[in-house]
């Protein structure tokens, strides 16, 4: 199935890679890759059983990052999939929902 972004999502994940990178060189490790790789993981995830994953309360499904509090809400209309927002698990509901228009 075909995966599309919203144009700011690659915004909302520079800003994680970028915090998960400094973390990473304190601690000597690859959590901006670890991070980088749930995403993708998700993504396939996604695109192989859309409706398997639940519904926010903003009427999007929603794919949670193990690892990681992080979670990214998408639709499935059409036979496309699109991704809207990736936003930590304590930002706003609302963060990046305005994003998608129905």
């Amino acid at each position: 199935m075909d995966v599309s972004f919203h144009r700011l999502v690659q915004s909302d994940l520079n800003k994680v890679l970028e915090h998960y990178r400094e973390a990473s060189e304190e601690l000597h490790c690859t959590l901006d890759d670890d991070f980088y790789n749930l995403f993708i993981t998700g993504v396939k995830k996604v695109s192989e059983n859309p409706s398997y994953f639940h519904f926010d309360s903003s009427g999007l499904r929603r794919y949670n990052l193990s690892r990681f509090p992080f979670h990214f809400l998408y639709d499935d209309s059409n036979r496309k999939i699109r991704i809207w927002v990736l936003r930590h698990d304590k930002q706003k509901p609302s963060f990046g929902t305005k994003r998608f228009k129905r």
